[in-house]
């Protein structure tokens, strides 16, 4: 084969996988959402606007992204550099803390309702030491702040481990030459921190980011574990639109508005952490 033509080889299994797996179901569902009886129309984008939960489950949904994906990002920020940084025992450490990648979405959202239910640990734990006389209902509609702080607190311990992973191998690629000369020049810890490792972390920085804020606009099933339908958010009205109102032309429109969000927010954070030309880390 031509080197010239090799390249081009190379990357054809991933197009043909990409247009099979994305492009083909991406011109359906676009054909759904912009399809009606009279042909192309916007009827089906204004009837999921207009629904009275899309407000409620669009501000639901970046709540629970600007709740979570910054602390998601200090916490990945800091292990990734303590695990660096250790002796002894830095793959035990790193295997533990990623153990929650291993775990599915709802399996996630089970064991944090283990914890948050009326019989569950925490209830169980308080009544125990004396802190409330009988078991209370955290997770009913009555306190709508214990359940977003439930599922905030299972999704940052189910995705964290995400953003960890690729920050640690962002970091593994920094030359140490680079520490050492700090270090000569009298800069603190901090300092190295701050001067070095984020400017040089920063297209791993980028792609943890993208990959978490995406995903976050995705969640589901920790919140119908832990909220069920007192805590709507944009995927679990797709699923009620797809499964349990019939209506697959609003769930593909409601699809697309998801994805819309994802890339305009995509491009503002390739455009906050953009690299300069020529950076090699």
């Amino acid at each position: 084969m031509s080197p010239r033509l090799l390249p081009y080889a190379l990357i054809l299994p991933v197009t043909l996988f990409l247009c099979v797996f994305f492009l083909y179901p991406f011109i359906l569902v676009s054909q759904q959402a912009f399809g009606s009886a009279d042909g192309w129309s916007l009827e089906h984008f204004r009837d999921v606007v207009s629904y009275w939960k899309f407000p409620i489950s669009m501000q639901n949904t970046l709540l629970l992204a600007a709740a979570v994906v910054p602390v998601q990002l200090a916490l990945s920020l800091l292990m990734a550099t303590m695990v660096t940084r250790m002796q002894k025992g830095r793959d035990l450490v790193l295997y533990v803390w990623t153990i929650p990648l291993g775990i599915s979405d709802l399996a996630a959202g089970i064991i944090w309702l283990a914890i948050f239910e009326q019989s569950g640990f925490l209830n169980s734990m308080m009544v125990g030491i004396g802190a409330i006389d009988s078991p209370m209902p955290f997770l009913s509609y009555q306190n709508p702040g214990i359940i977003f702080l439930a599922i905030a607190l299972a999704e940052i311990w189910r995705a964290t481990a995400i953003m960890l992973v690729i920050l640690v191998a962002g970091i593994g690629l920094i030359p140490k030459e680079y520490y050492e000369a700090a270090e000569v020049f009298g800069a603190s810890p901090w300092q190295r921190f701050l001067r070095v490792t984020l400017p040089l972390l920063r297209p791993s920085l980028q792609t943890a980011l993208i990959l978490r804020v995406v995903l976050a606009f995705e969640v589901f099933a920790v919140v119908v574990a832990l909220g069920g339908s007192q805590f709507p958010v944009l995927m679990s009205e797709i699923y009620a639109y797809q499964f349990d109102l019939q209506n697959s032309g609003a769930a593909a429109a409601l699809a697309l508005i998801v994805l819309a969000i994802s890339i305009v927010f995509t491009l503002v954070i390739l455009r906050a952490l953009r690299v300069p030309k020529g950076a090699t880390i």
